[in-house]
């Protein structure tokens, strides 16, 4: 389920997500939500080893060429979207089951 909030981005980020957004055909929230989850799924990843995604940045810009490249783009392109979301969904869920664990075993040495 989507949520909607009004977020404040500056005129230059605005305006690169917009750039970026119209060259994929996506929209201007689609763009900003998978940024979210390709960040996150990366900062997580350092913090939360026992789960693997297999995402890379360099794994993600050849996913993008391929979906840019493929002659139906847009099935491409929504299998990495796809997969972008879980994985993004199962390291923060990951994340979130460690930090809960790591304060129950912080609050039973106090």
């Amino acid at each position: 389920m989507l949520k909607r909030y009004q977020i404040l981005i500056n005129d230059w980020l605005a305006d690169f997500i917009k750039e970026r957004a119209k060259g994929f055909d996506v929209s201007f929230s689609e763009a900003v939500r998978m940024a979210l989850c390709i960040y996150y799924t990366l900062l997580l990843s350092e913090d939360c080893k026992e789960y693997k995604t297999g995402m890379t940045m360099k794994k993600n810009a050849a996913a993008t060429k391929r979906w840019l490249e493929s002659p139906e783009p847009l099935e491409e392109m929504h299998k990495a979207m796809s997969r972008v979301y879980f994985e993004a969904r199962r390291m923060i869920e990951c994340y979130q089951k460690r930090q809960k664990k790591e304060k129950g075993s912080m609050a039973a040495t106090v």
